[in-house]
């Protein structure tokens, strides 16, 4: 038993980290900084810096599992993991400047982003539907507490009170969907589900119902189509750093969890869950290119823009492969990215202390600030696809994988989606470039979130020199998800 235990722990070592730290944390905010100081700034960055440092020893770790299967421990867990604590790095970067402004936030800020971080990693390492559920519930708990976080703006209450209620509602549905499975199955464990579906070919429908409406639950929280409603009015309302951090490291997380879900416990049920995410999948695509066209505000914009990547994503899960793990896991990389790095820029659309966010207020930004158009311009070519940027290789590959798994169908609308999608992102490059300028923005900028992102951008534009380690890893993970 003893062995039991100690390995158990082992295995959750980075988590356990997380929370000892991100409780310290709290107790020097209660006491010590009641807005955001250095101190805090520091302790959240070493925080995220010692979890990746306790889990990079798991990406050779071979299966292992803890606390009698509620929890594993493998190369594909531990890979999506550290793309979770690289995306909150980013975040908590470009947050800099906001958190000290206007005599710094309350340090909860910072505490909250470690606790949903820590719900995240427990997500992705849940072997079990009871210890996904605690876990999803752990994460979401502190994003509607952060959605709300600018409680003297009403548009910040509502998106908080938006996101609680649909929220709730997923969950709900979530948790009725894991209350089928265990009744039809008999079991909650991945492994023994795994087992069960592998050896009787005939499914009980009440199984079927159950792991549809655990996919909705997830597709609410990738914000995938037609279950978006949520993302807009929150993206728009809650502050930018929030966004940021919405539209990143929960996206991983839930992705990996999802991954993990369709194609271990369930993935003797390909010919049905697939055609779920099929179905999501094409409308994601269609949402985002569609509806963003017409937006003026930028984070919404980058809300329909979101939901539209989701799309491309779900393609490499519905391939059902190891290609379509590999292609997920290398979009997700590359997103993170491209996404903190717009947000960042938003960031920078100051006027007189104030930030503006109307699409409109970039015009003429080139002549004004060559340096801040030419990064946004990376990140908008980015995200539409084009080539030699990274964005460009995340659709490649997810296409490709969809192609090799004999979606071609699905493979022509996302290049048609994509090419669509093209003329809003090219829309505000023409914005910056060629129409006269409005008023400049305030030059000054916190150093980290230059850096932040600097280090997107600079992701971003030269993926395509070194693509081999990232690509290599996520097919070492894929593998290992598949084993």
């Amino acid at each position: 038993m003893g062995d039991i235990h100690m390995s158990s722990l082992y295995a959750i070592l980075p988590e356990l980290y997380l929370g000892v730290m991100a409780l310290f944390l709290l107790m020097v905010a209660a006491f010590k900084c009641k807005t955001v100081c250095n101190a805090m700034l520091s302790g959240t960055l070493f925080t995220l810096f010692g979890t990746a440092f306790f889990l990079w020893p798991h990406l050779e770790a071979k299966g292992l599992l803890a606390f009698n299967g509620m929890f594993a421990v493998n190369g594909f867990i531990a890979f999506s993991q550290l793309l979770i604590l690289a995306a909150v790095a980013l975040v908590v970067l470009i947050s800099s400047g906001w958190l000290k402004e206007d005599d710094g936030k309350p340090s909860e800020f910072l505490v909250l982003m470690l606790l949903s971080t820590l719900g995240m990693l427990l997500m992705v390492s849940a072997a079990d539907l009871l210890s996904l559920y605690l876990a999803l519930e752990m994460s979401s708990l502190a994003l509607y507490v952060l959605a709300s976080f600018a409680r003297d703006n009403a548009k910040s209450s509502e998106a908080g009170l938006k996101y609680f209620v649909l929220g709730a509602l997923a969950s709900g549905m979530m948790l009725f969907g894991i209350s089928l499975v265990y009744g039809f199955a008999g079991t909650t464990g991945f492994s023994a589900l795994a087992t069960l579906f592998s050896a009787h070919e005939a499914v009980s429908k009440g199984v079927i119902v159950g792991l549809v409406l655990i996919i909705i639950g997830f597709c609410f929280k990738v914000s995938a189509a037609p279950f978006h409603m949520w993302t807009p009015d929150v993206y728009e309302g809650a502050p930018t750093p929030v966004t940021a951090f919405f539209a990143t490291a929960p996206k991983v997380a839930a992705f990996a969890l999802l991954a993990r879900l369709l194609l271990q416990p369930f993935g003797a049920l390909l010919d049905q869950w697939q055609q779920v995410i099929l179905f999501v999948s094409v409308a994601s695509m269609i949402v985002g290119a569609l509806a963003a066209i017409m937006q003026t505000n930028i984070k919404r914009l980058l809300a329909y823009s979101s939901i539209g990547h989701a799309g491309f994503m779900l393609m490499g899960l519905a391939a059902g492969n190891a290609a379509g793990v590999q292609a997920l896991l290398i979009y997700l990389a590359l997103y993170i990215f491209m996404s903190a790095g717009a947000f960042g820029c938003v960031l920078l659309m100051r006027r007189n202390g104030q930030y503006v966010e109307d699409i409109k207020e970039l015009a003429g930004l080139a002549q004004t600030n060559p340096r801040n158009a030419f990064i946004m311009a990376v990140f908008m070519f980015s995200m539409a696809g084009i080539p030699p940027l990274a964005g460009f290789f995340g659709k490649l590959y997810v296409i490709l994988a969809a192609v090799g798994a004999g979606l071609t169908w699905l493979a022509v609308i996302a290049v048609i989606t994509s090419v669509i999608s093209g003329f809003y992102y090219i829309k505000i490059v023409k914005i910056m470039y060629f129409d006269e300028p409005a008023k400049p923005f305030d030059a000054d900028a916190p150093f980290l979130l230059r850096a932040g992102i600097a280090i997107a951008a600079a992701v971003t534009l030269l993926f395509f020199l070194i693509p081999t380690p990232l690509v290599t890893q996520a097919q070492v993970a894929a593998e290992a998800l598949l084993k």
